[in-house]
């Protein structure tokens, strides 16, 4: 892949100088009314050629990429009941981008072939045409808005919460450049924060108000666990810069902005143990450890240290670039039985604990 980027990137480089040669040529003054500069038949039916076979090109291109790199079918793997949702709307949104992609550019291209200039034909003209601006004014009007409704209604259907489903209640705290959970603990009600309130050396890190009733049992923890079918809402905060929770395979994603707290609600559908048993998800985690391997011959003969295999894990990563560490900004993400999960909250320390 490599070298073919690197051909492709030279042909452009020599198509770049090709055209300023071109351009310096043009620019000379010469008495030499044999060039005028003016385009002749075979130059235009040269250029006619061209411009379909860039189509094909397009169209080459764009199969291959569909084959190679278009994860069909097109988002399988969501993990939340919301995501199915947000699938739909984008598989819409795609197949209508893909359909006018794909026409108006037959159209450009095969337009300019066959309307070429050709010495004595006149191109057709006339000022406007009303029934021609009405037809490609009004479709994308509709066509957006009709996307642009079925968007918000997807959007107010995931963040209508129901308080009567009595969600779990999580804070995802982001800083340069590491997360950090805190659970809402017995009470399901978060302790009052301010990051004027840290104090490292009494391991108070996210700056819980200490005088808070509510904070005495929160449960600080440096990876996240969820219950399967249980819904969760989330209080997203940042101690520095703009933050982006992004939790791809639960379709969720919100800025954690500072001095403000953001939500963010969705209930997970598949346990993580099911996840990585799914056929697909086998051969993904098998090419990547194929790939590790290779790596790891590289890494052993230069005498360092082995990639270790890689295991699938839900993930909530930052997508903003808020730093020159932002690629390490990444927590582990488990979602369980409810036995399980009780297992584990009951080996956490709650806050009032850790402060002692």
């Amino acid at each position: 892949m490599t070298a073919l980027l690197t051909i492709i990137i030279v042909l452009f480089v020599a198509v770049a100088i090709w055209q300023m040669v071109k351009i310096f040529d043009l620019a000379q003054v010469s008495n030499d009314t044999t060039n005028n500069g003016i385009a002749t038949d075979y130059d235009n039916k040269i250029n006619g050629y061209l411009m379909i076979a860039f189509l094909a090109f397009i169209y080459i291109i764009t199969i291959i990429c569909f084959v190679y790199w278009g994860d069909l079918p097109l988002m399988s793997n969501a993990a939340s009941e919301h995501g199915a949702e947000i699938d739909n709307l984008m598989i819409i949104s795609m197949i209508l981008i893909f359909f006018v992609q794909t026409v108006t550019q037959f159209l450009l291209h095969y337009f300019a072939y066959k309307y070429r200039g050709v010495t004595g034909r006149k191109a057709l003209y006339f000022a406007d045409n009303n029934t021609l601006e009405a037809v490609w004014t009004i479709i994308p009007v509709i066509t957006l808005a009709g996307l642009i409704i079925y968007g918000l209604f997807t959007w107010t259907s995931i963040m209508n919460i129901d308080e009567d489903s009595d969600p779990m209640v999580v804070e995802l705290y982001a800083q340069q450049f590491a997360w950090t959970a805190r659970y809402a603990g017995q009470d399901n009600v978060l302790g009052m924060a301010n990051v004027r309130l840290i104090d490292i050396d009494k391991a108070n890190v996210l700056g819980i108000d200490e005088a808070d009733p509510n904070a005495s049992d929160d449960i600080i923890v440096k990876e996240l666990h969820l219950v399967v079918g249980q819904p969760v809402v989330f209080h997203i905060r940042s101690q520095d810069v703009l933050h982006s929770a992004y939790m791809p395979h639960f379709r969720a994603q919100m800025n954690c902005v500072p001095g403000m707290i953001t939500k963010f609600a969705f209930t997970p559908s598949v346990t993580t143990k099911d996840m990585r048993e799914r056929p697909d998800m086998i051969d993904k985690v098998q090419n990547i450890n194929n790939i590790r391997a290779e790596k790891s011959k590289d890494l052993t003969a230069k005498g360092e240290e082995a990639l270790d295999p890689y295991e699938f894990h839900y993930l909530l990563l930052c997508n903003k670039i808020c730093g020159k560490s932002h690629y390490n900004m990444q927590m582990n993400i488990i979602v369980e039985t409810q036995e399980e999960y009780d297992a584990w909250i009951a080996e956490q320390k709650t806050f009032k604990e850790s402060l002692k």
